[in-house]
C-alpha cells in the first residue's frame, strides 16, 4: 500500500509541473500599451505585471510609428516572467496603406475600395516573410495569401496604375464612403428609436 501511495505522490508532483496556460494573442497599437482595458484585464488574468509589460512593449516599439496595430504573442513562464514576440503589422493594414484607403469595402466582392500593383504586393510579401509563422513559407504562398486578403478587403490588384486616374477614383470613393457612413448612422438612429 505504501508503494502505491508513494507513486501517486510522485505522479502528482509531475502533474503539477504541466503548464496548461495558453499564449495571449492580441493586437496592440505600437507605443500605446496602457494598463487600462482591454489590455490590462487580459494581462491581470494571467498574473503578468501590467506596468512592467506596458513599459517593455512601449520600449520595444519606440522606433515604430505610434498607433500601428502589432500582433503580439505573450507566453507566460512559471516564475511569472513572460516571453514577448511582436510580429509585423497585419496584412490588411499594409494593403490599405498601399492602396491609400483608411477603410476597407463594406461589400468586398461587389465594390472596390482601392487598387494596388503586383509590385506593392511583392513588397508587402517580403515584409510579411519576416514574421515567425511565415518564415519558412515560400514567397509564392505568401503572395497567394495576400491576394485573398486583398480581395476580402475589396482591394483590386492590377498590373499598372495610372496616378491621375487613381486620384480621381479615390475622390469618387470618398463620396461613396460618406454616403455609407450616413446610411449607417441613420440605421443606428432608427435602431435607437425602436429600443427606446
Amino acid at each position: 500500500m505504501s508503494k502505491s501511495v508513494a507513486r501517486l505522490k510522485s505522479m502528482k508532483k509531475v502533474a503539477d509541473k504541466i503548464d496548461h496556460s495558453s499564449k495571449l494573442r492580441t493586437n496592440i497599437p505600437a507605443g500605446m500599451a496602457a494598463a487600462g482595458p482591454p489590455l490590462g484585464p487580459m494581462l491581470g488574468q494571467r498574473n503578468i505585471n501590467i506596468a512592467a509589460f506596458c513599459k517593455d512593449f512601449n520600449e520595444r516599439t519606440a522606433n515604430i510609428k505610434q498607433g500601428i496595430p502589432l500582433p503580439t504573442r505573450v507566453k507566460l513562464n512559471s516564475d511569472r516572467s513572460y516571453q514577448l514576440v511582436i510580429h509585423q503589422p497585419p496584412a490588411s493594414y499594409f494593403l490599405k496603406q498601399a492602396a491609400g484607403v483608411s477603410r476597407a469595402a463594406m461589400e468586398p466582392v461587389r465594390e472596390t475600395c482601392g487598387k494596388i500593383t503586383y509590385k506593392h504586393l511583392y513588397e508587402i510579401a517580403k515584409i510579411k516573410q519576416q514574421d515567425p509563422p511565415l518564415e519558412w513559407k515560400p514567397l509564392k504562398d505568401i503572395c497567394i495569401m495576400l491576394i485573398a486578403t486583398a480581395r476580402s478587403c475589396g482591394i483590386e490588384i492590377v498590373k499598372e496604375l495610372d496616378p491621375k486616374e487613381y486620384g480621381e477614383f479615390l475622390q469618387d470613393r470618398k463620396k461613396v464612403v460618406e454616403e455609407q457612413k450616413k446610411m449607417l448612422q441613420e440605421k443606428r438612429e432608427a435602431k435607437m428609436l425602436r429600443t427606446a
